[in-house]
């Protein structure tokens, strides 16, 4: 092993040891993970400048620290399936009739899809305020042989039509997609789990004593479940600094540079979305500043992880211990959300690359029956987009493919994907957390004396930090 990688490794580490000596003397979660996010940004410029772009010091020191950040994500997506499960089927059982159920469902999905329309027209429309077009893109050898994989599997998203995505919903082989072997296996637990749901309470009104028997059983499975997450959020400072340190070290900045434009459009989609999420926020009675405070270190998380899915657990906890969200809304919002309507992979991202295709092949992209007919296509294929890194590609996969465009472009951007997809994710689980609050506070249902307390957001880490 070459000594440098030795000498990084060991600083790593030391770092590591820092943060456990934190954890020791009792510093709040929260500090510890905003302290990990600036170490890890810190530590990646130091090495992108020492080793330079593509280095094989770099490489090689990324390999190891990936057992910390891609192992901290493996072990949150260990536990979203279990979780997804229990939370579902115990507030199905809490709420004891089909009515809520169903106006729950429908207004989280309605609100979602929704925030998805509003989120591509603002695409759309920033595209074409900083005048971004497929034309002049430089093509570089990694950015060729991206394109030519996407081309390559053109066919395959051709084939997933509208129609055969909102099949691919419903579980076949429910066990198969607890393994999350498809992109849509979270969804399809969901719905898998309501159907589990369901049938307690039809137990419920038909043999009480064996229902009882099966709340008790849902309570035990869910205290443990609870316990495995906070388990795993211990570790999440560790996995941020190591999460946040690859992104850093790994990214060209020569790249970036040259794409600046694009990425510049691309964040300023991103917080007008988050704006307007903020103003639905206000018009259902919130304060947005005291959300914003609420929602910033899960967000801060998903950010650094690229992983809507792998931040389900955070953003429970998030509505339901700040935001004063019931069990049963805060689960459906936070799986939804993970795989439906993902405002920044499947709104904004497609909409800005038919925005930048469109006129090259002579598309008016402000013709009304495109805009509507582009509207639609991102709304239904915004079902079942993966909620993990590469979400957005397979998301504008379906869109241009299904609006008969070519799909080359998607391969161009390589170099910058890992930095917007970092606030495209963030963006994705603010969607989801703000159905959530939506949903509630249209029930009747919310806390407001949780959403207005001063407490800061700690996820239950009080008690095991």
């Amino acid at each position: 092993m070459n000594l440098y990688v030795i000498i990084n490794i060991a600083v790593m580490l030391g770092l590591f040891f820092w943060l456990y000596r934190l954890q020791q003397q009792h510093v709040k979660f929260t500090r510890r993970v905003f302290l990990a996010l600036g170490l890890g940004v810190g530590f990646g410029a130091l090495l992108q400048f020492g080793y330079g772009s593509g280095s094989e010091v770099i490489n090689q020191s990324v390999e190891y620290f990936n057992i910390a950040g891609k192992g901290y994500v493996q072990l949150l997506k260990m536990i979203i399936v279990p979780l997804v499960m229990v939370s579902i089927i115990s507030a199905i059982l809490k709420l004891k009739d089909g009515e809520s159920l169903g106006k729950i469902s429908g207004l989280t999905i309605g609100i979602l899809l929704v925030t998805v329309a509003i989120s591509a027209i603002i695409g759309l429309m920033v595209a074409q305020l900083f005048g971004l077009s497929a034309e002049g893109l430089v093509e570089g050898t990694r950015e060729a042989e991206r394109a030519a994989s996407l081309l390559a599997n053109q066919g395959t998203a051709e084939q997933l039509s509208i129609a055969r995505t909102l099949v691919d919903l419903i579980p076949a082989n429910p066990f198969l997609d607890m393994t999350g072997a498809r992109d849509t296996s979270i969804i399809s637990v969901v719905i898998f789990s309501t159907f589990i749901g369901i049938a307690g309470l039809g137990v419920h009104r038909k043999q009480p004593e064996l229902g009882d028997k099966f709340d008790s059983f849902m309570q035990v499975a869910y205290a443990i479940v609870m316990r495995i997450v906070t388990l795993v959020l211990r570790l999440t400072p560790f996995g941020v600094l190591a999460l946040m340190t690859k992104v850093l070290a790994t990214s060209n900045f020569a790249d970036i540079l040259s794409l600046f434009n694009f990425v510049l459009a691309s964040y300023t989609a991103l917080a007008l979305m988050f704006g307007v999420h903020l103003l639905f926020i206000t018009l259902a009675g919130g304060n947005p500043l005291q959300f914003v405070k609420k929602v910033w270190p899960v967000l801060t998380f998903a950010f650094t992880s690229r992983s809507s899915a792998a931040t389900i657990p955070l953003t429970v906890q998030t509505q339901t211990r700040q935001l004063g969200v019931p069990d049963g809304v805060a689960n459906f919002a936070a799986s939804f959300g993970a795989t439906i309507g993902q405002n920044g992979c499947a709104g904004i991202y497609p909409a800005m690359m038919v925005a930048m295709i469109a006129p090259t092949i002579g598309i008016d992209v402000m013709d009304p029956m495109f805009m509507a007919t582009m509207l639609a296509t991102i709304v239904v294929g915004s079902f079942g987009v993966a909620g993990v890194g590469g979400g957005a590609t397979f998301a504008a996969l379906i869109v241009l493919s299904a609006l008969d465009m070519p799909v080359a472009l998607v391969g161009l951007l390589i170099s910058i994907e890992p930095l917007i997809d970092m606030g495209r994710t963030a963006l994705n689980v603010n969607g989801a957390i703000t159905s959530g609050f939506i949903t509630s506070r249209l029930l009747g249902e919310t806390d407001m004396d949780t959403f207005n307390g001063k407490q800061e957001l700690e996820l239950d880490m009080e008690s095991v930090s």
